[in-house]
């Protein structure tokens, strides 16, 4: 037989340098922002394959197609929470329904106050990538994110920004809010991708 995997011979659940998290710690930068439904709308913008934009008002959003996943969260500050259920839409959803350009390589994810986070196309159309409005089966709170926030399993949560307003489809890479203060550009918690002087050549633009 050969040599199992590395993250199965050494860390059969945690990423390095990670920490068993029993509760949901709330982590953001700037105040929290109030809900305005009937001012709420999720857009897709960019590089799109019919050139258009598309968007949905909130009660449209919430009908989307509902699925769960059972998923880890993994905070850059180390603390990472295992199997949590996040029920909303799939990324992969979205991107049918509003398809990208074929030379789309990577997505910007908007949320409110102009936060932004770059994700390679690669990553937001993993299996598990979901636009998360519920946890354990109850909607998110206002601190954790509500009504939307993206969830990234594989990557730092910091990738997966609260209270998501759309997504932008880029041609070419192009870093968020983190990514140009100092984050790592791609952010694999298994390969503990922490801050950007780890990163090397063609990780991500240069700073």
């Amino acid at each position: 037989m050969g040599e199992p995997h590395s993250r199965e011979r050494e860390q059969p659940e945690l990423p390095p340098g990670q920490r068993l998290q029993r509760g949901w710690p709330v982590t953001h930068y700037g105040p929290v922002p109030r809900f305005k439904p009937e001012r709420w709308d999720f857009r897709v913008f960019g590089a799109t394959a019919d050139g258009e934009k598309h968007s949905w008002d909130h009660e449209q959003f919430t009908a989307l197609p509902y699925e769960t996943v059972v998923a880890d969260l993994h905070c850059v500050a180390k603390f990472s929470m295992l199997g949590a259920e996040w029920g909303g839409v799939l990324a992969r959803t979205v991107l049918e329904l509003a398809p990208p350009a074929p030379d789309v390589t990577h997505v910007m994810v908007w949320a409110e106050y102009g936060f932004s986070s770059n994700l390679r196309l690669a990553d937001f159309t993993a299996e598990k990538t979901v636009f998360a409005t519920h946890r354990a089966g109850e909607p998110l709170t206002a601190e954790h994110g509500f009504p939307v926030r993206l969830v990234v399993p594989h990557l730092y949560a910091w990738k997966g920004p609260k209270w998501v307003r759309g997504i932008e489809y880029m041609t070419a890479d192009r870093r968020g809010f983190w990514e140009e203060r100092g984050y790592h550009n791609i952010g694999d918690p298994w390969r503990e991708q922490r801050y950007s002087y780890q990163e090397e050549p063609g990780d991500g633009p240069e700073l």
